[in-house]
């Protein structure tokens, strides 16, 4: 869905609507007070967020799998499968699975490491441990009562925050900030921006591009992105060198047809323009696509990696 502008901007309709967010939060609690989370015999680690959008966590997600790796850890992602219709518990097969299936981010995460696709989050996590699975990360289900989480970080995309500060379908708010604060470990603020008040370690970063085997240096390009906040991805390809003389966003998950991916590389072609797109949108482009559109790779630039690396150090060595 696409946002309405109310809940960035505030306005009357938020107002409005503030008694269905007082009930959307009230449903949240009370599934969680009834829950009886699964406590998993291996670190879980949670990347979730407080609002509805993107605000970086599949990147964050990516980058703690890649340093969790690197220690030698088999771990495994584990992630509903938002806008699949795959109810799982179901591992990614990358030549195989479709993102009607699956959902785009999971096919993205998949290039990094095992995925699982699940519902129901509990039952993922323990295909994934039978499957050898050492460790856990979740993309997403930090609102998810259904599982123990042994270190939650919360992502923040630092210039929107929390938009008008009400909860759906008043504002983007998933659930109060102060009581989802209260059950994180860590905060990463994606961005520059005032931080939350929050009584626990802040960590700073940005989403840069990453080497990929085309420049974009000089070149003149049409952009789209489905993903949380389009403009964030077209300044990423003109912070590459590029001119970003056409584009186009579309909402988070958005579904492409193939006369839409056929009427957008037509209508760059028609102005003699380079297509790019996210990485996260061009696992739902057609193979014949390839080479046609450009992906941009982005990754997470921490202000602090060594901060990140403790925060794994203490949960694995410590915890």
């Amino acid at each position: 869905m696409k946002a309405p502008e109310f809940w960035q901007n505030g306005g009357a309709m938020g107002a409005v609507l503030s008694p269905l967010g007082a009930l959307y939060g009230l449903g949240g609690r009370v599934r969680a007070a009834l829950a009886r989370p699964y406590r998993a015999p291996v670190p879980v680690i949670c990347v979730g967020n407080l609002t509805l959008g993107g605000t970086g966590k599949t990147p964050v997600a990516i980058d703690l799998l890649q340093r969790l790796m690197a220690r030698g850890v088999a771990v495994h992602a584990v992630t509903r499968g938002y806008g699949g219709t795959e109810k799982g518990p179901h591992r990614i097969d990358v030549k195989e699975d479709h993102p009607k299936r699956v959902g785009d981010e999971p096919l993205l995460l998949a290039s990094h490491a095992p995925v699982w696709v699940a519902r129901d989050r509990a039952a993922g996590i323990r295909a994934a441990i039978a499957a050898g699975a050492g460790a856990i990360v979740t993309d997403d289900g930090f609102q998810n009562p259904g599982f123990v989480k042994d270190l939650s970080v919360v992502v923040v995309d630092a210039e929107a925050r929390f938009g008008n500060g009400r909860v759906f379908p008043a504002g983007p708010l998933r659930e109060p900030v102060a009581h989802g604060l209260a059950r994180a470990d860590a905060v990463v603020m994606m961005g520059q921006g005032a931080a939350p008040d929050f009584d626990g370690p802040v960590l700073r970063a940005t989403l840069e591009p990453r080497v990929s085997g085309i420049s974009l240096a000089g070149a003149r390009v049409f952009a789209f992105a489905g993903i949380g906040r389009p403009e964030k991805f077209f300044e990423t390809v003109r912070r590459l060198g590029a001119e970003v003389v056409d584009c186009e966003g579309f909402p988070d998950h958005h579904r492409y047809t193939g006369a839409m991916v056929n009427r957008l590389v037509a209508r760059a072609d028609g102005q003699g323009l380079t297509t790019v797109t996210t990485e996260k949108d061009m696992v739902k482009m057609p193979p014949s696509m390839r080479g046609v559109i450009w992906p941009v790779p982005v990754g997470v630039a921490w202000d602090d990696e060594a901060a990140v690396e403790g925060m794994l150090d203490r949960l694995l060595y410590e915890g």
